[in-house]
């Protein structure tokens, strides 16, 4: 059964009224939980293992202070959750997170109307939503055209494993079903509500720059 944006109308602020406006979801292939959050520059032994409510509330508590994660195995990937958070739409952090690997990440927060999508691959963007900028490739007389300038950063590799997914997302906006479409495109995992109430995150915190 091929997947439409329609297929992810379950993730709405009635179902999850304090994460749905507010998110960041970013998938990094071939690493570990502990590993990621390594990576991040926080100590596996200041984590905890939570739910997803217990991220949420964690989430919150020190928003001014630090920017919480919630990371969890899924397969070959590690997801990592965030509640009112972009470290997964942070260049500085996906860049190098993204080498030898592939990485992918969505974001949106609804009180700025800001949505993004991020498909890195070993240190290459090759394929992004930016805010006020939209898609970096789109299909033109059926191929897959560079839609921005050639800028510093951009792999030369066209995104062509996104075609027949680019033709069914229609016109709706990323965060209504196209961000979990080519994420599931992307990494093979399909977002459920079940993937995000049922697992046990591994939660720290970044320190926010002062």
């Amino acid at each position: 059964m091929i997947a439409t944006p329609d297929d992810y109308s379950w993730f709405s602020r009635e179902r999850f009224p304090e994460l749905a406006d507010a998110y960041c979801f970013t998938y990094i292939r071939g690493l570990t939980p502990e590993e990621l959050v390594t990576r991040l520059g926080a100590r596996v032994e200041d984590c905890s293992r939570m739910t997803l409510d217990e991220l949420i509330r964690y989430s919150s508590t020190g928003f001014y202070e630090r920017q919480a994660f919630g990371a969890v195995a899924v397969g070959d990937w590690v997801l990592l959750v965030e509640a009112n958070g972009g470290l997964g739409v942070t260049k500085e952090i996906i860049m190098p997170l993204s080498a030898g690997t592939r990485l992918v990440s969505h974001f949106y927060l609804e009180v700025k109307g800001m949505d993004y999508f991020h498909w890195i691959e070993g240190g290459k963007i090759r394929f992004e939503f930016l805010h006020q900028d939209g898609y970096s490739h789109w299909i033109e007389d059926g191929k897959i055209q560079l839609e921005f300038p050639q800028m510093e950063g951009y792999s030369a590799e066209m995104p062509d494993e996104l075609a027949e997914t680019m033709e069914r997302m229609g016109s709706a906006d990323p965060h209504e079903g196209p961000s979990f479409l080519l994420a599931e495109r992307l990494t093979g995992i399909t977002m459920t509500p079940q993937l995000l109430e049922e697992s046990t995150y591994l939660c720290g915190g970044v320190p926010k720059p002062r």
